[in-house]
């Protein structure tokens, strides 16, 4: 797990939308082709909550925080949070992409990205 994560979005040529996860086709104004580009790595949280109750399917640990993140001010992605308690987070925090290991599965660590809260922003 190293290196600068990034995630992949796109941008449509014709009404000029980010959106995410990266699709050939703008989902808001169904022009195509869209143009793959990379997100930015920071941002600030905007909504939030902790999740206690794993969903199906799901073997990694528990609480986990899950929030939407704005990037940008151009788009919001919902995303898993590093945070886990709900208390310590708070509108418009900064925070910043990170990887991190989400539980195993046969033998092989799974890995995800998520967002934690950025330096002396965190309380």
């Amino acid at each position: 797990m190293g290196g600068d994560p990034r995630l992949l979005g796109s941008e449509c040529p014709g009404c000029g939308a980010l959106h995410f996860p990266r699709s050939d086709t703008c989902p808001y104004c169904g022009d195509r082709p869209s143009t793959a580009c990379e997100l930015p790595s920071r941002g600030t949280l905007w909504a939030w909550t902790t999740v206690h109750v794993p969903p199906p399917g799901y073997h990694g640990p528990v609480p986990y925080g899950f929030g939407v993140v704005e990037l940008d001010g151009r788009i919001r992605v919902v995303s898993r949070l590093t945070e886990t308690d709900a208390g310590l987070l708070r509108q418009d925090q900064a925070v910043h992409l990170v990887l991190t290991e989400v539980g195993e599965e046969d033998g092989t660590q799974m890995v995800s990205w998520a967002f934690a809260p950025s330096g002396r922003d965190r309380r």
